[in-house]
């Protein structure tokens, strides 16, 4: 008599919840290591590049590829509460420079943004391995759709940018010189 606990279900689940756990505990451990991450992306983008050139084909994986990616990188640049649909007594971007100070909060995050992008890659260079997916197509056409509709939309996101005068990016923290610091400590203490 078999037990729950024995059955070949249970195992297959105890299995991929160890699986699952182990793949999350590596994600975890790369997320401070930024510029390695995109180094890591950067060769999976090239891999897939160098695959869809010699295989001359799969013009539609790419072109469908290219709007997840449009639409990722919208979330990576927009503010997690739009300013748009705020009512008046939510929280608002610092229109002038007398405003509180409210750091920007993307709506998609960079480590997810990373993830999903990578992911679209990898899975979109499985795709390239089943013919059925080579759709024939005069490859121009998508390329001239795909950049005007990259124009539109990020003309689009840079007006509501500068309307709303948000930048999307920081570059780090701020550092302070230790030379000033240390100075400003020797006044202050010496004025006491």
């Amino acid at each position: 008599m078999e037990t729950d606990e024995s059955s070949p279900a249970a195992a297959i689940s105890r299995w991929k919840f160890a699986v699952s756990r182990q793949y999350q505990h590596l994600l975890d451990k790369t997320t401070p290591h930024v510029g390695r991450r995109w180094l890591c992306f950067v060769a999976v983008a090239l891999l897939y590049a160098l695959r869809v050139y010699f295989v001359e084909g799969f013009y539609i994986v790419t072109y469908g590829l290219g709007i997840y990616i449009l639409n990722l990188l919208i979330g990576f640049l927009s503010p997690q509460v739009d300013p748009e649909v705020l009512d008046s007594e939510g929280p608002t971007l610092p229109t002038s420079s007398s405003d509180e100070f409210r750091p920007f909060v993307r709506r998609l995050p960079e480590f997810k943004f990373w993830y999903s992008i990578t992911k679209a890659f990898c899975i979109a260079f499985v795709m390239t391995f089943f013919s059925v997916f080579d759709v024939p197509v005069f490859w121009p056409i998508l390329l001239f759709y795909w950049v005007v509709l990259f124009t539109l939309t990020m003309r689009r996101q840079i007006s509501h940018m500068i309307k709303y005068r948000y930048v999307p990016f920081s570059f780090g923290k701020q550092r302070y010189d230790r030379k000033r610091a240390s100075a400003a400590e020797s006044t202050s203490v010496s004025e006491d």
